[in-house]
């Protein structure tokens, strides 16, 4: 009943809703006026037989004859009388046996479903709703930019297109509002002036016009949008995006960034002040088979392992943890601690002991295939492209045209001796099936797979991929550090820098024995002290001050735990 008012409002004022009910309207005077014909017919033909009927009587029979009931108290004995009989019968199947039916359900009880549902599913915001950041139409990577928003604490909602999609939303446990993409009406009731930012994650054109839309409603507000060519960048900047991001590109540069590298082992995932967070494989390095105690890699270089990725599962290392082939490690220095990094584990990269190197493969010539295709060019390494069509964007000579599940094919790309592969196709069942079938054809290349969701990062882990990044958690990132730049950093799959001053809790305490990693599995990798410098891979035996900064590293459940014991 409390809903009764707002969903007979949205029935009635719909225009579509009233011009059907005046289409099933007709349909029953039409009926009502054969009802009449018959019942006069009726009499004319009793007259003839000699009986006499009230119009009472006339409208009962016409009625129970069209709707088959047909009691038999009152019959024809005419042939006449039988013939119109037949006549009243096939009509009233085919007026109130199929064509009523139908015009009901399609003119009055849908279109009450329908402003059911929309009585039921929000339109716009409350007022004073402030620093929300509005996602336009719910794909999987803004569902995935939705979830990573709700565990960082950042308020959001979905615009969905349609009353159906908003309540399948809502019914996940998102939040989420019906509009147009392109209504500047929708985005004043979605607070826009005050919301924190707009994402766009659609076609270069809908972004377009959703940019255009936004900005002509409030000029300040941060609009983020994805563009997938080249050419509408430019286009979508002076609609009114503030940044535009080809996430194909990056995604496809740093897959190419990740194939190992005699010369450059450690890949730079972000800067933060002068401290560099990288990633090193383990594979092919003097470091398997030892523990963090026995390489010693913090005296020789004076980084800092801050954590290991092993088939997709983040871990903090203690000073027994023996390095696998399988382990990433996340490192934290400046550029000198990299260097020495690099050198240290260089040499002994790909292990080549003469001959020309063998050319990396990369699977699939879509968008960020060719950008992994370039990257590779600008680093000179020898590449192999394959794909069903050839591409002319890649030379002749890098290009084997065919499919990647034929073993002819991946056999003329070099698939027996390649380093590295690296799968970029768009669907990630193809790319757990061709993960499985070049590990199965060389168990010893580094594989790097593309996923487009994070819940098939550890699929992609088990089926035998040694580094998976994921487009979802691209597009998360970039989008929270833009959010809270400077506070913290979303470096990896939901792996974040933090700042957190000193409180009472870490006052006059050692780092040592702090109980920080302990506690909440996170670790401090710089710290701002208080004549204002700051210390990279500070010594475990700092003494905390009140005041000072600390810069730590974790996963989001590690950042609450911190906050919760030590910090505000």
């Amino acid at each position: 009943m409390f809903l009764l008012p707002p969903q007979m409002h949205t029935f009635l004022n719909k225009k579509s809703t009233r011009r059907s009910v005046g289409m099933l309207l007709r349909f029953i005077l039409l009926i009502s006026t054969l009802i009449l014909l018959y019942s006069a017919i009726f009499q004319y033909i009793m007259q003839q037989e000699g009986q006499v009927h009230s119009w009472t009587t006339g409208i009962y029979w016409t009625l129970t004859v069209m709707s088959t009931l047909g009691f038999g108290d009152i019959t024809f004995g005419s042939d006449m009388g039988r013939f119109f009989s037949i006549i009243v019968l096939m009509s009233g199947i085919l007026l109130f046996l199929i064509i009523l039916p139908f015009m009901f359900i399609e003119f009055l009880y849908a279109p009450w479903l329908e402003a059911q549902k929309k009585g039921r599913t929000p339109r716009s915001l409350p007022e004073g709703t402030r620093g929300h950041v509005i996602l336009v139409n719910p794909s999987p990577i803004a569902l995935n930019v939705a979830d990573d928003l709700k565990n960082f604490g950042a308020p959001y909602v979905l615009l969905c297109p349609d009353s159906q999609t908003t309540l399948d939303m809502m019914d996940r446990g998102y939040n989420a509002v019906t509009g147009e993409h392109d209504s500047t009406a929708v985005y004043r009731d979605l607070q826009l002036s005050h919301a924190a930012m707009v994402v766009a994650l659609d076609t270069d054109m809908r972004n377009t016009n959703i940019a255009f839309t936004a900005r002509d409603l409030d000029a300040d507000v941060p609009i983020v949008a994805t563009a997938r060519r080249e050419e509408s960048v430019d286009i979508l900047q002076m609609a009114g995006c503030t940044h535009v991001f080809q996430f194909a590109r990056l995604l496809g540069e740093a897959l190419a960034r990740r194939v190992l590298n005699d010369k450059e082992r450690c890949s730079i995932i972000s800067r933060f002040e002068g401290l560099i967070i990288a990633e090193a494989p383990v594979m092919r390095t003097p470091l398997v088979g030892k523990s963090l105690k026995e390489c010693g890699l913090r005296n020789a270089t004076g980084v800092n392992v801050v954590g290991l990725w092993e088939r997709g599962r983040f871990t903090l290392p203690t000073p027994d943890t023996v390095f696998t082939p399988t382990m990433v490690m996340v490192i934290a220095g400046n550029q000198d601690h990299i260097n020495a990094v690099n050198e240290l584990l260089g040499p002994h990269g790909v292990g080549r002991t003469s001959g020309e190197e063998p050319p990396v493969i990369v699977i699939g010539c879509g968008r960020v295939g060719l950008a992994v295709a370039r990257q590779l060019r600008a680093s000179r390494r020898p590449y192999k492209v394959v794909d069903k069509t050839p591409h002319s964007d890649i030379p002749e000579e890098s290009m084997v045209s065919g499919d990647a599940a034929d073993l002819n094919v991946l056999e003329r790309a070099g698939i027996r001796n390649a380093p590295a592969v690296l799968i970029t196709t768009h669907d990630d069942d193809t790319n757990i099936y061709l993960t499985l079938y070049c590990r199965r054809l060389c168990s010893g290349a580094q594989i790097i797979s593309r996923a487009n969701l994070d819940r098939n990062v550890s699929i992609l882990h088990t089926a035998g991929a040694d580094l998976v990044l994921s487009l979802a958690s691209m597009v998360s990132s970039n989008i929270i550090n833009l959010l809270s730049p400077g506070k913290v950093m979303m470096i990896n799959e939901g792996l974040n820098i933090f700042r957190s001053k000193v409180g009472e809790h870490l006052n006059n305490k050692p780092m040592r024995g702090s109980g920080i990693r302990k506690l909440t599995n996170c670790s401090v990798i710089a710290l701002h002290d208080n004549a204002g410098e700051i210390q990279i891979n500070p010594d475990p035996n700092h003494v905390f001050e009140k005041g000072e900064e600390l810069i730590l590293i974790g996963d989001s459940k590690s950042e609450r735990a911190f906050f919760a014991r030590f910090g505000a």
